[in-house]
């Protein structure tokens, strides 16, 4: 495997601030990424953020094909270079936010990546909208924002990425990296989330938009209760007595907080709010 700082260094690579670059420069956490993203040689792989080439190059060896995504035009010559004994890597010079992760073929495929901190909750919607494509996502977080995925109801972390993560895939952190093992260094520590996509849902949701909005609108201010945060006139549109009715009709205290509610009560939530409005 390729040194990640002596790549650095051949090409005179300066990371950009506005693009948030961190490059990961440890081998044995690029090995260790490879390895729990459990790789086979019938799979395609889309990475984010392919960077110097090195963990796209180790994963090539594995996969049937590579699609790498990399935003730095800057970075697209040192790819082509480094990647140019694979023919089974496709580098596309790409913004992962305008991505088509759909049009990937008739196969679901995993995705990989060190994503930029500054966008990786907005990456991981994304994702999650293309979730009957992809088999399993491996990516590097801000460890708090690792923490905030896997977190259960009821603690300080659990929030709306809480809910919507659990409710469409399996996450688990599987190791730390330290800020040493990165160039520059970050200022926080970070953490690689496994996140396993079932082939049939855990839950059945009849609206995944809407139950995106009704969980947004259940945590928009932490301190109110559940009715008080959904009543507003301009998220879920139904009345202070249609709300009562729903929640009654589940079980649901609507003095409880959104925090005290697991993913699958915001399902049954969703659902029923959903149907309420055609009545």
């Amino acid at each position: 495997m390729q040194n990640p700082r002596a790549i650095l260094a051949k090409y005179q690579i300066r990371p950009l601030k506005r693009l948030g670059q961190s490059f990961l420069s440890d081998p044995n956490i690029i090995r260790k990424i490879i390895e729990v993203s459990d790789i086979r040689r019938d799979e395609t792989v889309v990475e984010i953020g392919a960077g110097l080439g090195v963990m796209t190059a180790l994963m090539a060896r594995r996969a049937e094909r590579v699609i790498a995504l990399e935003i730095d035009r800057a970075l697209i010559p040192v790819l082509h270079e480094e990647l140019k004994k694979y023919d089974n890597v496709e580098i596309l010079h790409v913004d992962a936010l305008k991505f088509e992760f759909r049009c990937r073929g008739g196969a679901t495929f995993k995705v990989v990546g060190n994503i930029p901190y500054n966008i990786s909750s907005q990456i991981l919607f994304r994702l999650l909208e293309a979730k009957d494509h992809i088999s399993s996502m491996v990516l590097m977080f801000q460890k708090e924002v690792a923490e905030r995925l896997v977190a259960d109801p009821g603690s300080k972390t659990y929030g709306i990425l809480s809910v919507i993560v659990r409710l469409y895939t399996v996450p688990a952190i599987v190791f730390n990296v330290s800020p040493q093992c990165f160039y520059p260094r970050p200022k926080v520590e970070s953490a690689v989330v496994r996140m396993d996509i079932p082939e049939k849902p855990l839950v059945e949701v009849d609206d995944d938009a809407f139950l995106l909005t009704v969980v947004r609108s259940a945590f928009s201010k932490r301190r109110k209760t559940i009715l008080n945060n959904l009543k507003a006139p301009s998220r879920i549109g139904l009345r202070r007595e249609d709300l009562l009715e729903v929640l009654d009709s589940l079980g649901i205290d609507p003095a409880r907080r959104a925090e005290t509610l697991a993913p699958e009560d915001f399902v049954r939530l969703s659902n029923a709010l959903s149907r309420r409005q055609f009545t």
